[in-house]
């Protein structure tokens, strides 16, 4: 796994993906929901992987916490539906 941070009290992950380089992910909480609003890697780094790297950090620490997500991100909502293991983290 990458090194991340999360700063629940903000809404934002942030993930190393390449050294020195990081993406973030921003969301807001609704009960055990989090709202995931918005991702960001950096224009340099696009199509090389990063947003995988991003997604799959971030998808494994919020389902070892428990919570359901909302995708209003588009690079999200594709992500989930091109990635089927991590749908029964859908909210329903």
């Amino acid at each position: 796994m990458a090194n991340f941070t999360h700063d629940p009290k903000v809404g934002r992950y942030q993930v190393e993906v390449v050294s020195d380089h990081w993406a973030h992910l921003d969301y807001h909480r609704n009960q055990n929901t989090l709202v995931i609003t918005h991702t960001f890697v950096p224009d340099e780094l696009r199509g090389q992987g990063c947003g995988k790297i991003l997604m799959e950090t971030v998808l494994a620490d919020i389902d070892a916490t428990g919570h359901k997500i909302l995708p209003v991100c588009p690079f999200v909502e594709v992500y989930i539906q091109r990635h089927p293991q991590w749908q029964h983290l859908l909210t329903d």
